[in-house]
């Protein structure tokens, strides 16, 4: 009986050796990064720790018209915050409005976070959302459904475009690309009948992740959408609070760093096989 033959095993691609600052040299933009207490905020410490530098995007009138207001210190006081967290010398922290709702604000913010940061963006993490102005269905109305629709949703597939044309010009197939969007596990358990408009605008973006990711496979950039699970931003108290902490199997809710966490690693090397999902971090919340 002949001997059977197996195929020699594939060249390792990378070093088992992790590099202290994986993103070294590597650029990120972060959005919806305007409070201390959020996820954005969060994520781009995270980044810099890396070694990244970072544009942080800020929409202040749209935390100051929520009940939990905009950061006492303001975006100065955030980027100061990111700032403490820069592992790289050479890395910098830049930060700028921009009202998202604009359909030209997109690409406004891509050109001016690529112009402070050397001319290339390596990372889109799309965490900016529009918070309220919502319900249920027989609640919502056409005003609700498209103020979603723009910010939660086509500012994120614009940014993304805006990003691909700056990645085109770029030497084919450089490495380090990454978009990461957000969503929200409307897709699990009941659903979110009680937030239509966000539910639908964010359920977009899940939807989308895998034609995102086809688009972008030829510039060797992933695309991926990480749903965080009800996470402390300081907007919820009392016994809704405890309640929804109970739902949880660590008896905790989820901290702006659980899902920073992830994102940090899906934009480093390690990750780069890794495109086209939609990622649950969420502690295993029950629903």
């Amino acid at each position: 009986m002949a001997a059977m033959t197996h195929p020699a095993p594939a060249p390792a691609v990378g070093s088992l050796r992790r590099d202290p600052l994986p993103l070294r040299g590597r650029t990120a933009l972060v959005t919806g990064a305007s409070r201390r207490a959020g996820i954005g905020y969060a994520v781009a410490r995270r980044l810099a720790a890396h070694g990244a530098s970072v544009y942080l995007h800020h929409h202040v009138p749209h935390d100051a018209g929520q009940p939990w207001g905009a950061d006492p210190g303001g975006p100065d006081a955030v980027a100061d915050g990111v700032r403490e967290a820069l592992a790289d010398p050479a890395a910098a922290v830049h930060h700028g409005p921009g009202d998202l709702a604009d359909p030209a604000g997109p690409a406004r913010l891509v050109a001016t976070a690529a112009e402070a940061l050397g001319g290339r963006i390596d990372i889109l993490v799309a965490n900016h959302a529009l918070s309220g102005q919502d319900g249920a269905l027989d609640e919502i109305d056409a005003a609700m459904l498209d103020a979603h629709w723009a910010v939660d949703t086509r500012a994120v597939v614009l940014l993304v475009q805006a990003y691909a044309r700056l990645r085109g010009a770029l030497p084919p197939r450089t490495p380090g690309g990454r978009v990461v969007m957000m969503t929200s596990g409307q897709d699990h358990g009941a659903g979110m009948p009680q937030e239509i408009a966000y539910g639908l605008a964010k359920g977009a973006l899940a939807s989308a992740t895998r034609t995102l990711a086809t688009a972008l496979a030829d510039q060797a950039v992933t695309v991926n959408t990480v749903n965080p699970g009800p996470v402390d931003t300081g907007y919820l108290d009392g016994a809704a609070y405890e309640h929804i902490a109970g739902m949880f199997p660590a008896g905790r809710w989820g901290l702006p760093d659980d899902p920073a966490r992830l994102i940090a690693w899906l934009a480093t090397d390690e990750a780069e096989w890794v495109t086209g999902q939609v990622i649950d971090s969420e502690g295993g919340f029950r629903r």
